[in-house]
């Protein structure tokens, strides 16, 4: 089975954005258990970990992984490259589990490999990519009604989060803070297909900044980027990063592929076993993230989480806000 060099090109930055980002997590998360230490925590609105060169490290390694991800998407589809995220999973619970002393649990282990299985499932039966020519094309299919419903939603729910939730559930369930980057997230992906399509046109010659379309879209992405950063900061500070990052990526790779089938329509040219495939792949993935979250305290010694999990304990002193994670 043959395989063009453009999508041998997205998969290998693909698989190396997974590597960086996956390890920026634990090194952002050293830097901020640095940070907490000598000044207030960013789960309490803190902003100590600035001064920390350990989460600027990590900041760097997740941009350098950030830029090969968005370099992907120029070259192969959204529903290709965003399921690879899953190997940023597994690189970061096996990096947690021996720098940080964050155990995983062999089912946690069992987790990550379904999410890779379930993954795998939907990369090999993913459309082809329709054939864009101009920054214009895709903005017509942004403001299809469709999709403006899909944005306007979006929009509503992280409103909802932010000034509802996050004040009084923020520091007890994780799904606030992962909500907002994930919902974010989706937009974003969508926003950096356009700016890539651009350009690899710009680089073939055909000029797509003359148009304000393109601006538009660096804007969204500029936007949508310096939200994600701020909440998953306080989800790292405040949560077990070997489940911060699989609920992540479930969420993440979840509406960004709802989003890519809704503005580029790629169920369209699919029959009905193809996409059946998908969505038991989707199954899958689910299901490998909650036996992670189900499992991620198995196996921990009181010694270990007292030297790994300061911050966590610290944010953490309500009994009440406690028992509110362990049932959520």
């Amino acid at each position: 089975m043959g395989i063009s060099s453009d999508n041998v090109h997205g998969l290998v930055l693909a698989l190396s954005s997974s590597i960086f980002i996956g390890s920026s997590f634990i090194i952002k998360k050293k830097g901020l258990k640095n940070a907490a230490a000598t000044g207030a925590s960013a789960g309490s609105g803190g902003h100590a970990y600035l001064y920390e060169p350990w989460w600027w490290i990590g900041m760097i390694t997740m941009i350098i992984g950030e830029i090969a991800n968005f370099a992907a998407y120029a070259f192969a589809p959204a529903i290709l490259v965003t399921p690879l995220g899953a190997l940023s999973i597994i690189f970061c619970a096996v990096l947690a589990h021996f720098i940080l002393l964050e155990k995983l649990h062999i089912f946690g282990v069992l987790g990550c490999i379904l999410c890779v299985v379930g993954s795998t499932s939907i990369v090999l039966h993913a459309p082809q990519e329709r054939n864009i020519e101009s920054v214009e094309e895709v903005w017509r299919l942004a403001t299809a009604p469709g999709f403006l419903i899909y944005g306007c939603i979006v929009l509503i729910v992280v409103a909802i989060l932010i000034f509802k939730y996050v004040p009084t559930h923020g520091h007890t369930h994780l799904i606030v803070y992962v909500g907002i980057c994930s919902l974010m997230g989706s937009l974003t992906v969508m926003s950096v297909k356009a700016l890539g399509i651009a350009l690899k046109l710009t680089f073939s010659g055909s000029n797509q900044f003359k148009y304000y379309e393109t601006w538009v879209f660096t804007i969204i992405v500029i936007f949508c980027c310096l939200l994600q950063i701020n909440y998953l900061n306080k989800a790292l500070d405040t949560f077990n990063t070997a489940v911060i990052s699989p609920t992540y990526y479930v969420l993440f790779t979840s509406f960004t592929i709802l989003a890519s089938i809704i503005m580029f329509k790629d169920w369209d040219t699919q029959n009905a076993s193809q996409i059946a495939t998908e969505l038991c792949g989707f199954v899958t993935i689910l299901s490998g993230t909650f036996l992670l979250h189900k499992t991620k305290d198995m196996g921990n010694s009181p010694s270990l989480n007292s030297s790994s999990y300061v911050n966590q304990n610290a944010n953490l002193n309500s009994n009440s806000g406690y028992r509110n994670e362990n049932a959520g």
